[in-house]
């Protein structure tokens, strides 16, 4: 490696047991202000519906709370997920977000629901045709984030002329093949969805078409990550992610719940090896640093966002720290 890439954050704002929304959403800017501070180079939050345990349901007004409390860090969506909205109103949203913080908003879109379909209908009131017509609606997005053209009708006010950057976000092969034919950059979801990932990063990558958004694909991987000060201590604290990935699996999603004790490894016996928590780097700071190395060699992003389900907040935010030391030592070394 010539240097170390970029870090970056995937705040789901978890709703922890015993906590309430207004608390994760005030943790979830206390954590963006730790990124800022550790060099981060980007704060996104995820767009989930009908779920106890996830705070960021209205992503943008979350990310203008954050943004209030930030100064440099890019702030983003990871992502919108664009079927459940008209795409006037998104650009809306977030050239509202660059009015309010110019040259620090990324915009990155979705095709799934982001919830069951149940929820995804009292959302849209009609799902027919909604995710067949993503290409479009992508489209349609940016048009209304670009110049306006001449008697344009229709303009989002604010967000025309904002040129806000677009991401296409994907857990599939669906999402590298769009990026890829519109030449933006790609986020893969590898944090939940990592058995495609390696050939969904070849065909992004050979199928790119250089276009005014980049000449060059640009990859960004999520991560799962817990680092404590030991691995003992990490193992502990991402007890909480597998209990919540387990619940969820059930049925029974809820409130991000407090680590336990599984010396006997009962959690990840119950996920099975085929989890994609079995792909976590999770331990303490030299564990962090060479999970990372490893990752960065194998599937060389150009970008990495994290994501950590850590109960306490103190330790969520220790976690950056380990995981920004671990970043900076790799740099020196390479």
């Amino acid at each position: 490696m010539d240097s170390m890439i970029p870090l970056s954050v995937l705040d789901l704002s978890p709703v922890v047991q015993g906590g309430s929304p207004g608390q994760s959403l005030r943790a979830s800017r206390d954590l963006a202000r730790a990124a800022e501070r550790l060099g981060f180079r980007r704060y996104w939050m995820a767009e989930h519906h009908n779920m106890t345990g996830i705070a960021s349901a209205a992503t943008a007004v979350a990310l203008a709370f954050v943004g209030d409390g930030t100064s440099t860090i890019r702030l983003g969506s990871g992502g919108v997920m664009l079927p459940n909205h008209a795409p006037l109103i998104i650009a809306e949203q977030f050239g509202t977000l660059e009015a309010l913080y110019p040259g620090r908003v990324d915009l990155g879109v979705g095709r799934a629901p982001g919830t069951d379909q149940l929820t995804a209908r009292a959302l849209r009131r009609n799902l027919a045709g909604s995710i067949d017509q993503f290409p479009q609606d992508v489209m349609e997005l940016m048009g209304f984030l670009d110049d306006p053209q001449p008697n344009q009708a229709i303009r989002a006010v604010p967000g025309y002329g904002s040129k806000v950057p677009v991401w296409i976000l994907g857990s599939s092969l669906y999402g590298a093949q769009l990026a890829a034919a519109l030449g933006l950059p790609f986020a893969f979801a590898s944090h939940f969805a990592p058995a495609m990932m390696d050939q969904a990063i070849q065909i992004y990558r050979t199928q790119f078409e250089p276009s005014r958004y980049g000449e060059r694909p640009h990859l960004m991987l999520g991560l799962n990550m817990v680092a404590g000060e030991s691995d003992a201590e990490a193992r502990f604290l991402f007890t909480s992610a597998q209990q919540a990935f387990i619940n969820l699996h059930r049925g029974r999603p809820g409130p991000l719940p407090p680590p336990i004790d599984d010396a006997d490894g009962q959690l990840a016996a119950t996920l099975g090896p085929g989890s994609p928590l079995a792909r976590a780097v999770v331990g303490g700071p030299e564990t962090i640093r060479a999970g990372l190395q490893r990752f960065v060699a194998e599937h060389r992003p150009d970008e990495i966002i994290l994501t950590s389900q850590i109960f306490d907040q103190h330790k969520r935010i220790r976690s950056l720290e380990i995981a920004s030391a671990a970043r900076d030592a790799l740099a020196e070394a390479a």
